[in-house]
């Protein structure tokens, strides 16, 4: 009897020691009110978080339910940014607040520190009759995108981990998540990225009969050409050789043309209503591919989380296509890939630098304002960029000239980007609006819309068999395995020397500089890796050189890639083969399918706007 007297007593008071922990990802809150997830930088840090994109003014206050592991007095720990840090020390404008139980914690979070970090937000008592009915909430409290990844609360007053490897481990014990993934079963072909090439690859492949699962890590589909980012097409259909490609677009294109306008301009209804139609496709949305498993050099599976509620998910087929725009695919499972400007003597490029170098195109923050019908204040905005009558912008809106982070690397330094462009675009409106000597076309005028979606021109392009050049496109160099017809100029875009005038190394405006090309077929070896054995890629990301990217990067282009992607799959199905074998066995097969197409027959051609300059003769074949 004293034996077991003396265990219970022992067992009281090693649970005492142990302290009670709770951790809640802050994408996952049940009710987000007017916060949006961000999942755009969670390859870096680990995670999506929440954010007030509220455009200066508060958003209503997310809230979730939480279980409580006992009674006592809990410390709390928010993750949080003050975004503004790289330009401005001191505090910043993401201010919000914390409620646990409908108690507000006395910190303001947010606005201090100049990294990711877990910010103390006070202490609360959560007595017996609350450990099962718990709440917590986020107060925004200005509106300027106060972001929170995360919130811990411990019965031990004790910081969780920063390292990215140790926070990992950290989130996977306290969350319970599986070390073995859920499978999402087994298909002819995964295409992650449903941007318009994803799209375009998951119908192709489908409707010549392969099992598709088409991942895409947002709500919404079409990417740059969402409704979340607002870029319109650009490029030609029916053109070239195969006449047939494009015709995918007539069935979910947007009718209408314009960059930053209204969310219908983009009909995000129709591009889900499109695959929806196919009954070969199995969609996942808000799912972010973050691994792949590899056998050899081929990919096994690859591994998707969803951006809300982080259930893992492993797909497994024997073909893949990257559609990420950024190679992210192709990254994981170790493709050759290159990233900035080669220089001009690798491969003869007229237009390329003298020496290579790291610089890409940028990303653009759209945005534009909308009449108020009365005053509309704005927030005084002065967060480390300085803006006067002279260097201001003096528009209404901003489209593609909005363009950030040419200098920086647009996949390790991409949130930067993203924030320098919200930066100024709050910055520049704030001038405007309060201090700007003539700003009366501006008082009743208020911003309806800013992208937090960034838009992305160019990171990591994957090397396929062949790398298209300059060379190709201006001296029209025809190979045999020539497939969709690019149509855009070779537009490459640089700083705006005007904006480099008033904001040295630190520009946010861009211009372009074309070079007209006759409609140029890609060779087909450009949309396969040329090291893992099993990989499709379409889009921005295939295997052209800097300057040949200026050509293939518009997105009616990147959708006839794609059609072509889906064709190949279909013939490897087939075939029993890998991508490289289409070319090398098989391409008269391509040949005839690109001639027959998988579109739709007889639609009209509703995608005659932003068409682009394409030379009306031909250059001397070579």
């Amino acid at each position: 009897m004293k034996t077991h007297l003396v265990f219970l007593f022992f067992l009281l008071t090693v649970s005492n020691l142990t302290a009670a922990e709770l951790l809640i990802e802050a994408e996952s809150f049940k009710d987000k009110g007017g916060w949006v997830v961000d999942q755009q930088f969670m390859d870096k840090m680990g995670s999506p978080y929440l954010m007030a994109h509220g455009m200066g003014e508060p958003v209503k206050r997310a809230v979730t339910f939480v279980s409580f592991p006992q009674a006592g007095t809990y410390y709390v720990y928010v993750r949080t940014y003050n975004w503004t840090a790289p330009w401005k020390k001191g505090e910043g404008p993401g201010q919000f607040k914390l409620f646990v139980n409908l108690q507000e914690l006395p910190v303001v979070l947010g606005s201090a520190g100049s990294e990711w970090m877990w910010q103390f937000a006070g202490e609360v008592t959560v007595n017996q009759n609350q450990t099962q009915a718990g709440t917590l909430a986020l107060q925004d409290l200005t509106g300027f995108n106060g972001r929170c990844d995360a919130i811990y609360l411990a019965t031990e007053k004790k910081a969780p981990p920063s390292s990215a490897k140790e926070l990992e481990a950290f989130r996977k014990r306290l969350l319970q998540q599986p070390d073995v993934p859920d499978s999402a079963g087994q298909y002819d072909l995964v295409v992650v990225g449903a941007g318009i090439a994803g799209m375009s690859a998951a119908i192709s492949a489908a409707r010549l009969g392969c099992r598709v699962a088409l991942i895409h890590d947002r709500p919404v589909l079409g990417g740059n050409n969402s409704s979340e980012i607002r870029v319109h097409l650009g490029g030609r259909i029916e053109a070239g050789t195969y006449k047939e490609l494009g015709n995918l677009q007539k069935e979910f294109g947007p009718a209408r043309e314009g960059n930053a306008q209204p969310a219908d301009y983009y009909e995000d209804d129709k591009k889900m209503e499109a695959i929806a139609r196919e009954k070969n496709i199995a969609l996942f949305t808000s799912y972010r591919a973050t691994g792949v498993e590899m056998n050899g050099q081929h990919i096994r599976a690859v591994i998707a989380r969803h951006i809300e509620n982080g259930n893992e998910l492993s797909f497994q087929a024997p073909l893949f296509s990257d559609c990420t725009g950024d190679g992210t695919i192709g990254y994981l499972a170790g493709a050759d890939y290159r990233m900035g400007r080669e220089a001009r003597d690798e491969f003869n490029e007229s237009t390329a630098p003298e020496k290579a170098d790291n610089i890409t195109m940028g990303s653009s923050v759209q945005w534009y304002s909308a009449d108020n019908g009365e005053p509309a204040p704005f927030p005084p905005f002065n967060y480390g960029v300085s803006f006067n009558d002279a260097n201001c912008e003096k528009v209404m809106m901003g489209e593609w000239t909005w363009e950030t982070g040419m200098n920086y690397n647009q996949i390790e330094d991409f949130e930067h980007i993203r924030d320098y462009g919200l930066l100024v675009v709050y910055s520049n409106w704030s001038h405007l609006k309060n201090r700007l000597k003539e700003n009366a076309p501006y008082q009743n005028r208020k911003l309806a819309w800013v992208a937090y979606q960034a838009g992305k021109r160019e990171s990591r392009r994957l090397m396929g068999d062949y790398i298209l050049k300059e060379d190709d496109l201006r001296r029209y160099m025809i190979h045999e395995d020539g497939t969709a017809a690019t149509t855009w100029t070779i537009d490459l875009h640089y700083p705006d020397p005007e904006n480099t005038i008033h904001f040295p190394g630190a520009e946010f405006k861009s211009i372009a500089k074309h070079t007209p090309v006759y409609p140029y077929p890609i060779p087909y070896r450009c949309l396969y890796s040329r090291n893992v054995g099993n990989l499709f890629m379409a889009g921005r990301n295939i295997s052209v050189t800097h300057v040949a990217l200026g050509t293939v990067r518009v997105m009616r282009t990147t959708g006839m890639m794609g059609e072509v992607v889906g064709m190949a799959a279909s013939l490897c199905k087939q075939h029993h083969v890998k991508p490289r074998d289409i070319y090398q066995n098989y391409l008269n097969e391509l040949k005839a399918l690109m001639t027959k197409g998988v579109g739709k027959e007889k639609l009209p051609n509703n995608q005659q706007y932003n068409e682009g300059g394409s030379l009306t003769v031909k250059p001397e074949i070579k």
